[in-house]
């Protein structure tokens, strides 16, 4: 008696790729609101869209990707993330990284995919490691997240960041090796 046939796991309902210059509009309508929150990224939250563009686009060994829905949400750009080196010199053998996701699509695996996608894209430029500088401790959903991908809490610095509506909390160091 054979084995009963295994089904293949159904494909994401997105593909991860390279950003374009042609990606940007989309990019920025992901990244204005979460800059503008001030809850999860220690951005100034008057950040115009031209700084945003130049530090959101990455050049190599850097990289700048996008998370582009099938299917229904077809061609919509559900997330983004950006991967560089974490310091120069001595210091580049290190990755670091960030990622959001479009408004409505949190809580759907879009940013582990990211996550995942720039853990392969470290990986194959070469980094041993990528390290996270300062994830937001009441970011709850990303700590856990990322811990689930293998990134461990090195530490926390107490009250790092003024967040909005809860005041000073801590900014969590995270690393993994690749």
């Amino acid at each position: 008696m054979s084995a009963p046939a295994e089904t293949p796991p159904a494909p994401a309902p997105w593909e991860i790729r390279e950003a374009t210059p042609a990606d940007w509009a989309a990019i920025w309508e992901i990244l204005e609101p979460v800059i503008r929150a001030g809850e999860t990224f220690t951005w100034d939250r008057d950040t115009t869209e031209a700084q945003a563009r130049a530090k959101w686009f990455k050049t190599a060994p850097g990289q700048t990707f996008v998370a582009v829905g099938r299917g229904e949400t077809g061609g919509v750009v559900l997330g983004t993330g950006e991967l560089h080196p974490n310091q120069a010199g001595g210091g580049s053998h290190v990755a670091n990284a960030a990622y959001m996701v479009r408004a409505g699509y949190g809580g759907r695996g879009v940013a582990r995919a990211l996550c995942a996608y720039s853990l392969d894209a470290a990986r194959a430029a070469g980094f041993r490691a990528m390290q996270f500088n300062a994830v937001v401790e009441s970011n709850v959903r990303a700590v856990a997240a990322w811990q689930g991908m293998g990134f461990e809490i090195l530490g926390t610095i107490p009250e790092a960041f003024n967040h909005p509506r809860l005041g000073y909390v801590g900014l969590h160091v995270m690393y993994r090796r690749l």
